[in-house]
Parts: structure tokens; C-alpha cells; sequence
């Protein structure tokens, strides 16, 4: 065949891009815990400063260029508290947190107003007002940390977490030498648990140490946004009360459209609360440590005991509560129904969002009583209004009627009345006290009738 005008040949000259060897891909499951270390220290702490306001001068620019690939700026903590600012996209969160996609659709800008904490296998996804984050057992991913409302979180994990990870070794170290040891009734070697356990009460979890963190953020913003509105509520209902103007109903419009957009935004994290508190598996599944010890203990009992039937030697793990117990409990005994300590964090902020919602509906109730007060001062304008209508309208009745009787007696129509002397002065006068006597009259049914105000 002839080349048409359309064929096309392939260069020979033309070579193909090799592709840059990144690395391998990191693992989408949790690394095994390190072992126990001292927090951060005081310059680890002031390096995150100068880090952190390095990041921050230069956020303008980063904002103001589109990331490749679809990067998103997110900062990880540790259980230490240690942090880092990093660059990760859509694929990297994924394959480290082993978390679907569409649980990173839900921490996007098109659910930037909703609440929702959900449980994944390896993580726990947090977006809670303006907080978005991935919760693994050793991990935090916070998205988007230098905007101004993040920081207060960012300052919170930063300081709390070290503190709670310090009281952790220190009632973890005593018992740790215990557990090093055999069990000499079975043979078997305790498996360390990262907890503190029997006889002291035992710490949450790291998820759910952020999640308390995460949810006394969010609490008190709330809090503080609902005392700005009854700040600014008050004065301008009373001012409503006394003088109804456009100026002050438009005032009034505004306030209540923010305070509906509150109320729904109270209303979204508290019912994702009582959501979780109605759904003892779904609290479950939100134990995340407990599954990741679960899923250590497997395979240590894999590698162990390769020989022997599973059933009948099945490892053992003393049980994460605070009850004292010196028995060994098997993984198949684990109480999966025991979320006594996450339930009882999610009531307490339960509690106190019911709280701030209780104040929003004051806050209504008082704009409701005050548009009442408004309405019935509006009704009482227009009721005398009226009565001042139906005085007019019976005076110009009366005046009507003596109009009348001038305007017959205008026209030339013979009458004896013509050729009677002073008789003009007295018929006027009669005609205008038969008038004046009619207005009186009627107005007097209309006040029997209760038409009039009395």
C-alpha cells in the first residue's frame, strides 16, 4: 500500500524515557512496635518549632503552586510525640495505613462539614469538624496541619502525647520484669502487652488517646463558637425588643442563620457519637491495639509451635482491662464485647455536646420568644390601626350624611323653606347636631360590639 496523507512511521531515533527506581513501596502494614523510649526532649521539641515556622513562612508558597501527582502536605506523630511535615499522595496513605480510597475522598474538601469516625482493619479514620486524620496503633496522620484551626490539635498531640507515653513505661517497667519469665504451670512465655495491666489501671490506647484529644479540640471550639453567639445574641435580641427596625430584623436574620449552621454542625459530631455508643461492635472494631497484639500473637504462635494443632496450644495474652487477674487468657476468650473504656470516653463527650447543643436551643428559644414578643407588638400596631380606620370611617359617614341633605337642598327645587325668613341658621345647626348625634351612636355599637378598643 502507498503512504497515505495520514500514515505515520516510527522514528528509530526515538528511545523511551528510562523510569527513576523510587524504592520499594512501603509496607501498607504496621511496623512492629520499637521498643519503649524517653519522649522528645526540650531541643527535640524546639527543632519542631523552628521546623514548623520554617513550613509555615513558606505555606503561601506551596499553596500557591499545585503539588505533583496530587501530593498533599500531612505531619505524622508517634506515640512519643515526635512529628515530621511530609508530602504524600493518594497511593502512599493508602498502601501505609491500609485504609480503600474512598476513605480519603470522605478526609476531601467535598465532606469538609461532616463527621464521621470510622473503623478500618489497620486504622481508624477521624474527620471531626476541621480535624482530618488517619489513627493507626503507633500513628497519627494529620492532614493539612498549618491551617489555623489544626494548630491547637497539632500543640495538643505534641505535648499530651509524650506525658502519656512516659506514664506508660513507667507502670509498664515493673511488670516487664515479670513477664520476661516462663509461666511455670504451661511452659509458656508471656507475650508483652504495651499496656499496663493487672493491678493498675490501665492506660487508653494510643488511638484513642488521640481520639480523646481529637474530640476535646473539637468540643471546645465548639464551646467557644456557641459563647461568641450568646455574646452576640443577647444584646441584639433586646435591642429588637425595644426599637423594631430593618436595621435590627436584618441583624436578627444573620444571627439566626449562624446559629442554625452551628446547631447542624453540633448535631453531626454528636450523633457520630451516639452512632458508635449504639453499636458495641463498631466500638470494637475501633480497638486497634488490641487487634495488632491479636495479630502478633498469631504469628509468634505460627513460628513457635509449628507442629502441634492450633486449638490446643493457642497462645496466651492477659486481658486489656483494668480488672485484676492473674490467670492467662487465650485470644478465642479475648472479649470482644469489653469496650467499657472507650464507652465511657465517648459518653463524657457525648455529655458535654449535648451541653453545647442544649445552649444553641436556648439560644433559639430566646430568638423564638423574642420574634413572638415582636410579632404580637406588630399586631397591636395594626389592631389600632384599624380601630383608628373605623373612627374615620364612621366620622366620614356622619359628615357624609350632612353633605347629603346640603346638596339636596343645593339644587332648585321649589320649597317653602325658600321664602322663610332666619330659618337658614337653625336648619344648619339641626342638620349638623343630628350628624354629630349619628357618629356618637354608631360609634357606641361599634365599643358594644367591642370593635373599638374599650
Amino acid at each position: 500500500m502507498g503512504k497515505g496523507p495520514f500514515s505515520f512511521k516510527r522514528s528509530s531515533s526515538s528511545k523511551r524515557r528510562p523510569k527513576k527506581f523510587i524504592g520499594p513501596p512501603p509496607s501498607p502494614f504496621p511496623s512492629p512496635p520499637q521498643p519503649m523510649r524517653s519522649p522528645p526532649t526540650n531541643n527535640n521539641n524546639a527543632n519542631y518549632n523552628n521546623n514548623l515556622g520554617v513550613v509555615a513562612g513558606g505555606a503561601a508558597a506551596v499553596k500557591g503552586k499545585k503539588k505533583a501527582g496530587g501530593a498533599r502536605l500531612w505531619m505524622r506523630f508517634d506515640s512519643f510525640g515526635g512529628s515530621e511535615l511530609v508530602e504524600c499522595d493518594k497511593n502512599a496513605i493508602i498502601r501505609r495505613a491500609a485504609i480503600p480510597a474512598r476513605d480519603l475522598r470522605i478526609l476531601g474538601p467535598v465532606f469538609s462539614h461532616s463527621s464521621s469516625i470510622l473503623a478500618r482493619e489497620k486504622a481508624m479514620v477521624v474527620n471531626l469538624e476541621f480535624i482530618k486524620a488517619i489513627v493507626t496503633a503507633e500513628e497519627v496522620l494529620l492532614l493539612d496541619p498549618l491551617r489555623q484551626e489544626v494548630l491547637p490539635f497539632a500543640d495538643q498531640l505534641r505535648q499530651q502525647l509524650p506525658q502519656k507515653s512516659q506514664s506508660r513505661i513507667e507502670e509498664a517497667s515493673p511488670l516487664d520484669e515479670q513477664d520476661n519469665g516462663m509461666d511455670v504451670s504451661t511452659g509458656r512465655q508471656w507475650l508483652p502487652v504495651p499496656e499496663a495491666t493487672e493491678g493498675l489501671q490501665c492506660d487508653l490506647p494510643f488511638e484513642f488517646q488521640v481520639l480523646e484529644i481529637a474530640l476535646e479540640v473539637v468540643c471546645t471550639f465548639l464551646d467557644s463558637s456557641v459563647a461568641d453567639l450568646e455574646r452576640e445574641a443577647y444584646p441584639v435580641l433586646d435591642e429588637l425588643a425595644r426599637n423594631v427596625s430593618t436595621k435590627n430584623l436584618e441583624l436578627v436574620r444573620s444571627l439566626k442563620s449562624n446559629l442554625t449552621r452551628l446547631l447542624a454542625r453540633v448535631q453531626k459530631v454528636r450523633d457520630e457519637i451516639e452512632h458508635l455508643l449504639d453499636d458495641n461492635e463498631d466500638m470494637a472494631q475501633l480497638y486497634l491495639t488490641r487487634k495488632w497484639i491479636q495479630n502478633q500473637q498469631s504469628e509468634s504462635f505460627l513460628g513457635r509451635s509449628a507442629s502441634i494443632s492450633i486449638s490446643n496450644t493457642a497462645p496466651h495474652l492477659r486481658r486489656l482491662s483494668s480488672n485484676k487477674s492473674g490467670s492467662l487468657v487465650t485470644s478465642n476468650n479475648m472479649d470482644y464485647d469489653d469496650v467499657e473504656d472507650l464507652e465511657m470516653l465517648l459518653e463524657a463527650y457525648f455529655m458535654q455536646l449535648d451541653g453545647t447543643r442544649n445552649k444553641i436551643l436556648s439560644v433559639r428559644e430566646y430568638i423564638d420568644d423574642t420574634e413572638d414578643y415582636v410579632n404580637i407588638q406588630l399586631d397591636n400596631q395594626r389592631n389600632e390601626l384599624i380601630q383608628l380606620q373605623l373612627t374615620l370611617t364612621i366620622a366620614s359617614f356622619a359628615v357624609a350624611v350632612e353633605t347629603l341633605i346640603s346638596g339636596i337642598f343645593g339644587m332648585n327645587i321649589p320649597c317653602v323653606l325658600y321664602e322663610m325668613n332666619g330659618v337658614f341658621e337653625p336648619f344648619v345647626g339641626g342638620i349638623t347636631a343630628f350628624c354629630v348625634l349619628l357618629f356618637f351612636v354608631i360609634f357606641g355599637y361599634a365599643r358594644w360590639k367591642k370593635l373599638l378598643g374599650s
